[in-house]
């Protein structure tokens, strides 16, 4: 696949879809110095918000800061224009942090890299600001460049292991996409799942007509991706809200074709298997 084409797809998933012209007048937005950036930006972190428009959930990932000069990324991204699809699950990243600028590279290929580059603004325990400018290079020549404000929360939960197990939907509301009412999803530990509906005599059955059904969760974000039979890759994003004892629920922000957004929600129900 061309290597670059999977990062202008990622560009994509991070300033929307005008990555070829600047997403807002950086310079509104003054910087206040000495934020103790090295110190405050460990954890799990996801964007909220560009230029003051909320994030789809299907544009989302998740930003793992380990220390001051490495960084995971988790990344699901459909294929588009027939190009080939990006199923990232922690890609390394190496960061470099002076003062309030955080720079975060990732090397595609010999070829390709992806620069970040993070001016923040404000930072705390629970989100943080910055003037985002991000720039591909192929071979030294810059083959694509743009910035934006971006706004990320800070996520305290990982639901990466309380999600295993065989849930039970109990519940679907704000419209269907992929995922329906009628449906029970086992994961397991090596980034698998099964998908069970309920056939005409009211028992569960596994689906049997897939080639591969893949998940991870990074943090709160739960992404999915899975092939029929002679059938084109499908793939969902959900956000997951909760996982309290046997009970959990998911929301996703979604996008109709006119443009207008919607809010999706699923309540689960763990099944105690005999």
């Amino acid at each position: 696949m061309n290597r670059l084409m999977q990062w202008v797809i990622a560009a994509i998933l991070i300033c929307g879809s005008s990555v070829f012209t600047s997403c807002t007048n950086s310079e509104d937005n003054p910087v206040t110095t000495d934020l103790d950036l090295k110190q405050k930006i460990i954890g799990k972190w996801m964007p909220a918000e560009l230029d003051g428009q909320s994030l789809l959930t299907d544009r989302k990932s998740v930003y793992t800061f380990v220390s001051a000069t490495k960084a995971y990324m988790s990344v699901s991204i459909n294929a588009q224009q027939g190009e080939e699809a990006v199923w990232n699950d922690q890609k390394e990243l190496d960061v470099a942090i002076s003062g309030n600028t955080m720079t975060l590279t990732n090397y595609s290929d010999e070829h390709t890299t992806m620069v970040e580059n993070f001016k923040v603004i404000a930072i705390d325990g629970s989100e943080f600001t910055a003037r985002h400018k991000l720039t591909v290079t192929v071979d030294g020549k810059v083959v694509l460049h743009n910035e934006g404000v971006i706004r990320f929360v800070k996520l305290t939960d990982d639901y990466s292991e309380a999600i295993l197990g065989l849930w039970e939907c109990k519940g679907l509301k704000g419209g269907e996409t992929y995922n329906d009412a009628n449906g029970r999803l086992e994961f397991f530990e090596d980034g698998t799942y099964n998908y069970f509906r309920k056939n005409d005599d009211g028992e569960w059955e596994s689906v049997t007509t897939r080639e591969f059904q893949d998940y991870f969760v990074d943090g709160t974000l739960l992404a999915t991706r899975w092939k029929n039979v002679e059938e084109n890759e499908l793939r969902e994003w959900w956000e997951i809200v909760t996982i309290k004892g046997d009970k959990m629920q998911w929301k996703a922000l979604r996008q109709n074709e006119d443009g207008s957004t919607f809010e999706q929600t699923m309540d689960w129900e763990k099944v105690e298997e005999d």
